[in-house]
């Protein structure tokens, strides 16, 4: 207990180089608990990047890579789902909701997607959360469209500017749909996801402007000669009718997991075309696998800011030792023994990484409140701020063992002084 008070006190004389030390583990230990809750949250993120769907049906190809196709936007699909066989299946027993979504075409190497009102009503990112608006609403006319917030940022566009898309996939551009501009009505708030890159139009457009019946062109010429008609085209225009004969990919949503298990086994039997359903959530997971060169580095940079910082704090510790030989050499001549200074050394190392582990938990906290938003939408990670998990106090555990067993070397050094070291003076 003296020994104990002790030590306290030659912390707060020496409360310059212990608020350095304390502070240096305090950061590492910030950093360390921030990198894990990163590294954790980011496998959770990147499988939740598509939430809430059940299934993804395309044409039969490898399931990553209609995964990359349609949720990424990455290359694309030799072949489509026929709109027929996307009415028969949609139309079984225990399919709550679809969402049809139709790829191919780009803006500015951006890609564009078509697809129908229900994919802002039924479309999940992260933890089932819902797309919401930063301005302006969902398309209500076949002419307009709705961009993702990084297309909006990185391009510089506003409600209601024009906008032509480009037939074909990223940067590469065969035809440019000039006749048939869209008008921004909508721009979707960050999601760190896909949708951000992405420019949203109704799935009757793409047969517009692909030159199918509904197209601007031809109802313009039509204008001139049957007024009336033209108008009745014209509400059906707004109404968003029509489809293209080929989409993509749909997304759905079951009643029960039951249907789901059910359904895809019907799906890749389908004889009519050759089709194939994947779960996104366990094709995200098997994506992960490949890519955890990813985990791997982050966990190595863990580790690395751990012993840079007990390193640190070693070379703190002897430092100091070495300018408190004197003080050493008062306690041995006022009745201390060799134990008496290796015991005292080692308490104040342990208090000092007793101190830091606490300030460091708090700063860590402190920290990844005041990032998650930032990390949600700018990285796609959906960080959770919950109490330490047993694995997390375990690292705070190991760092204060291992501060422990550092600070035994100082004291060890410490044991060993005479009573002479502290009295003759050294250069």
């Amino acid at each position: 207990m003296i020994l104990a008070k002790l030590a306290y006190k030659s912390l707060l004389n020496r409360r310059a180089s212990v608020l350095l030390t304390l502070f240096t583990i305090a950061i590492s230990v910030m950093l360390l608990l921030s990198i894990e809750r990163v590294r954790i949250d980011a496998k959770s993120s990147f499988s939740n990047t598509i939430s809430g769907t059940d299934l993804i049906v395309g044409a039969r190809t490898g399931d990553i890579q209609l995964l990359l196709s349609s949720v990424f936007r990455i290359g694309h699909t030799n072949n489509g789902v026929s709109w027929k066989s996307y009415q028969y299946i949609t139309s079984q027993r225990g399919v709550k909701w679809s969402i049809p979504i139709s790829l191919g075409d780009s803006h500015k190497g951006q890609a564009v997607l078509g697809t129908t009102l229900d994919y802002f009503s039924h479309y999940r990112f992260a933890k089932k959360q819902n797309l919401t608006f930063n301005k302006g609403h969902p398309f209500a006319a076949i002419n307009e469209v709705v961009l993702g917030s990084e297309v909006a940022n990185k391009l510089g566009y506003k409600l209601n500017d024009s906008i032509v898309i480009s037939h074909g996939m990223g940067n590469t551009s065969f035809h440019h749909h000039d006749d048939n501009p869209f008008k921004v009505v909508g721009i979707l708030n960050p999601t760190g996801t896909p949708v951000d890159k992405t420019l949203h139009i109704p799935l009757a457009a793409i047969d517009l402007i692909h030159g199918g019946k509904a197209s601007l062109e031809h109802e313009h010429e039509h204008e001139h000669e049957h007024e009336h008609e033209h108008e009745h085209e014209h509400d059906e225009h707004n109404n968003l009718v029509g489809h293209p004969k080929q989409i993509t990919a749909f997304l759905m949503g079951f009643n029960s997991p039951l249907y789901t298990l059910q359904i895809r086994r019907n799906i890749n039997q389908y004889k009519q075309e050759a089709l194939l359903g994947i779960m996104p959530t366990v094709t995200l997971k098997e994506l992960w696998e490949m890519l955890a060169i990813v985990e791997k580095i982050l966990l190595l940079f863990s580790a690395v800011v751990v012993l840079v910082s007990l390193l640190g704090m070693l070379t703190t510790l002897l430092a100091n030792l070495s300018q408190r030989r004197r003080e050493l050499a008062i306690l041995r001549s006022v009745g201390a023994r060799p134990w008496h200074l290796f015991t005292l050394i080692s308490i104040e190392s342990l208090l000092t990484t007793l101190l830091g582990c606490l300030v460091g938990s708090a700063l860590y906290y402190l920290v990844i409140f005041s990032a998650s938003g930032y990390l949600q939408s700018h990285a796609g990670i959906s960080v959770n701020i919950t109490m330490l998990s047993y694995y997390e106090l375990g690292l705070i555990g190991v760092i204060m063992a291992a501060g422990f067993v550092i600070g035994l070397i100082p004291a060890t050094r410490a044991y060993f002084y005479s009573l002479s070291d502290g009295m003759s003076i050294k250069a």
